[in-house]
């Protein structure tokens, strides 16, 4: 496809795109309590599915270094941004029980 649609002015976007999903990569892992942040990873696949895209114009460029299944990564992006926003099978099944540290004691209007 890159024939006559390619275009050099894509280059420093599809790098500043490759730069971006590295260091989402890195972050997602960062700060989530053990987990995987779904926000940052939400964010990932949908600069992943960008490069995917972007890459066939971009003259001289391999082929993005992740899986570049546009098909997939629009799953990822769907499966992910609901477990960002808590929606659909990812929504909480009710309200949250907090647990405040220090007990009874600490509440307000306590005798202590």
């Amino acid at each position: 496809m890159s024939g006559e649609w390619s275009n050099p002015a894509y280059v420093p976007v599809y790098d500043m795109l490759l730069e971006l999903e590295k260091r989402l990569d890195a972050l997602r892992h960062v700060g989530h309590a053990g987990g995987i942040d779904p926000r940052a990873t939400t964010a990932l696949h949908a600069v992943r599915l960008a490069a995917a895209i972007l890459q066939p114009v971009v003259p001289g460029t391999e082929p993005p270094p992740f899986p570049d299944d546009t098909a997939r990564l629009l799953q990822l992006i769907a499966n992910w941004r609901d477990a960002a926003l808590d929606l659909g099978e990812f929504a909480s099944a009710g309200p949250v029980l907090r647990v405040i540290p220090g007990g009874r004691e600490n509440r307000p209007g306590s005798a202590g």
